[in-house]
């Protein structure tokens, strides 16, 4: 059996396009200016966040047993913040970064620093910050605390 499909005609399209489309255009409208805002903001915070590969770690220094201050390349420094002590820290030669998902590290979530101990293994020490050092920073740290 045939049906036949009637074209829309001249009467019907302008009251498809006035009660469809025309409150999904007035719902988007709002929405624009907040979702640029939101990613101008998010782009504000990939600027304002340093962000380095774990292997290219230079050198390390112990600030304390809480406090690590990295040598990332020749002239970017960071100082990263443990979550509590880490016992042996201060002493230790050697430590190992084990970042969480990539080697890209942006934060202190992003890695915990693994430092061996005598007779029990290594230990893990969470870090919960992390911030670049600007250069007038770099140039006040006493000669102990520079990488």
């Amino acid at each position: 059996m045939w049906s036949w499909v009637r074209p829309l005609g001249p009467t019907l399209m302008p009251k498809i396009v006035m009660y469809l489309l025309l409150p999904a255009l007035i719902a988007a409208m709002p929405a624009a200016p907040v979702a640029a805002d939101a990613a101008s903001q998010s782009a504000k915070k990939t600027a304002n966040r340093s962000c380095f590969y774990a292997r290219n770690l230079d050198s390390w220094t112990a600030v304390d047993r809480q406090t690590v201050n990295l040598r990332v390349g020749l002239h970017d420094y960071y100082q990263l913040k443990l979550l509590g002590d880490c016992p042996d820290i201060d002493w230790t030669q050697t430590i190992g970064m084990q970042s969480k998902g990539a080697d890209w590290i942006c934060s202190g979530l992003d890695v915990t620093l693994i430092v061996p101990q005598a007779g029990i293994g290594p230990r893990r020490c969470p870090a919960t910050d992390l911030r670049k050092l600007s250069r007038e920073e770099v140039a006040a740290l006493p000669p102990k605390q520079k990488p």
